[in-house]
């Protein structure tokens, strides 16, 4: 698969892949249930001090997962909230997306998923031939200020080891919290390291972040401008078990195809109102929606060059194309797109009963910067979105 291009991939390793739903202190799970491990499967290294390596399911233990088993996955991770503070002005403008892989060394061989193929499913429709990729499609600016529907778009800053990076996500409906939801979907790799990997820190949501076009032009604005509703640190998160247990984060592959996350925020003023109130609404997620079906128009917030990271860029990309990658999994959604790095984690539209839904989220893309694909979003995004709105109440 192409490799990762979208992401100020910075968030790539985004440590809220960890439910901090848990504690710090929760017990590591207990992996003796044949359901979930194998002694020979391979493991993924808890993020929680002392914690016990998780092993990791293969892809077809995971399509069968309960929510017990959802609950096993985060107790073995925890992320660190974030601090107060940490981020400013200048931290802001300076938070880069990392710089765009390579193409994978056509000289050596395909990563190896964890399980070996299954037969194509009803959510995962046969290749029918060679993946055909999509035409590009320019990039768009929304105009300032931006309509009230598309603040719930944003930018996701985070902290990997000593460097300050960049990622894109969008304000979802939480079912178990109608109205007042506090979620924020972004990829995985926007938090979360991959294989030998851990979460990244001081992971901070945006929301409508330059909507006022202050920023713009290279103009000199403050937070206010920057940020009209303030900066929402992540409390909790989770990324899938595939993406934490064998992603190489500056190579696409069969871990791109789960490449989706999921954090909680807090409202920085403390004041007890939901992000989903603050912004005056949110985006409810369509799973498994017919990929032939849908027309998909992706947002983000770009910064790799031709982009300066602070306008929320929009590809009307239309009717998906596939990348197939390991038929064992979803085959992804790509769309022609001109944006780059920065733009990761960033939310796909497509209409549902005459209203915008979440089918996706930007994950990867090509070097010359002509297409984007995102994971579709099946019953394994399903369970654990489920698990994610009930757990962190």
């Amino acid at each position: 698969m192409s490799p990762i291009t979208r992401s100020s991939r910075a968030v790539l390793g985004a440590s809220v892949a960890a439910l901090t739903v848990l504690a710090a202190t929760a017990c590591g799970p207990d992996n003796s249930d044949p359901a979930i491990a194998q002694t020979t499967a391979p493991t993924v290294a808890g993020t929680k001090p002392g914690a016990a390596p998780f092993k990791l399911p293969t892809v077809e233990e995971l399509k069968t997962w309960k929510f017990d088993d959802w609950d096993k996955w985060a107790q073995s991770n925890v992320i660190t909230p974030a601090v107060k503070g940490y981020w400013n002005l200048q931290k802001l403008l300076n938070a880069k997306p990392k710089p765009l892989p390579q193409p994978a060394d056509p000289t050596q061989p395909p990563a190896q998923p964890t399980s070996a193929p299954a037969q194509p499913t009803a959510t995962q429709p046969p290749a029918g031939g060679p993946d055909q990729m999509p035409a590009a499609v320019p990039a768009k600016p929304a105009a300032h200020p931006y309509a009230k529907n598309l603040h719930v778009n944003g930018k996701i800053f985070f902290k990997d080891g000593n460097e300050d990076y960049v990622c894109s996500g969008t304000v979802v409906s939480d079912p178990a919290n109608p109205g007042k939801s506090n979620l924020v979907w972004t990829a995985s790799h926007c938090l979360h390291g991959g294989k030998n990997g851990k979460y990244y820190t001081n992971i901070t949501f945006a929301p409508a972040y330059n909507s006022t076009g202050l920023l713009s032009g290279g103009k000199q604005g403050d937070e206010a401008a920057a940020e009209p509703y303030g900066e929402w640190g992540a409390t909790s998160g989770m990324v899938s078990p595939q993406w934490a247990g064998e992603a190489d984060p500056e190579k696409g592959g069969p871990w791109s195809q789960y490449d989706f996350g999921i954090v909680k925020v807090a409202n920085p003023a403390g004041n007890g109102k939901s992000l989903e109130e603050t912004v005056g609404g949110s985006v409810p997620i369509w799973f498994n929606a017919p990929r032939d079906q849908v027309a998909i128009t992706s947002y983000g917030f770009p910064a790799g060059k031709p982009f300066d990271g602070v306008e929320l860029e929009h590809c009307d990309g239309g009717k998906p194309s596939k990348k197939t990658g390991d038929a064992s999994r979803p085959p992804m959604l790509v769309i022609g797109c001109t944006m780059t790095g920065g733009s990761s984690g960033g939310g796909w539209y497509a209409t549902k009963d005459g209203k915008p839904a979440l089918v996706s989220d930007t994950s990867i893309g090509n070097n010359a910067n002509t297409y984007e694909a995102g994971p579709y979003l099946e019953d394994v995004a399903a369970h654990m979105f489920d698990y994610f709105s009930k757990k962190s109440k």
